[in-house]
């Protein structure tokens, strides 16, 4: 993972909202894939496996900040599954959950998707598990 005064020098033009919701997205993947690649582009950061590929064919999750939301988003995002249904999006498997405040956020359910992307094999198309909500 990145040291701390990257991610801070990234969050320095975000609203201190988003950024709570931010610093908590990148726990939660720090906490449930330690082993990640954890990169800075123009929104935000990108996780993914570095010994299994790149940021697309081994993609474990993506973190953009907008102005009024923060966009939590899984490359794999159609093949995770997702009882509760809070995963959108038009590509055919790009999927996000768009966040707008850290109270309304629902936390746990965040983290059983990150692990259950960790999970994922894109190779054979195998998907991880997220339990029950």
């Amino acid at each position: 993972m990145l040291p701390t005064r990257s991610i801070q020098k990234l969050l320095e033009t975000a609203p201190p909202e988003l950024q709570e919701i931010v610093l908590e997205l990148h726990n939660l993947v720090a906490a449930v894939a330690p082993a990640a690649t954890e990169k800075i582009h123009s929104k935000g950061f990108s996780y993914y496996f570095e010994k299994r590929g790149g940021p697309v064919s081994a993609g474990l999750c993506y973190i953009d900040i907008h102005r009024d939301h923060v966009r939590l988003g899984f490359i794999h995002g159609a093949f995770l599954p997702d009882p509760l249904g809070l995963l959108i999006g038009e590509p055919k498997y790009k999927k996000h959950i768009l966040i707008y405040s850290y109270e309304s956020a629902d936390w746990d359910y965040y983290k059983k998707l990150i692990a259950a992307s960790a999970a994922f094999d894109p190779y054979t198309l195998s998907p991880g598990s997220v339990p029950d909500p």
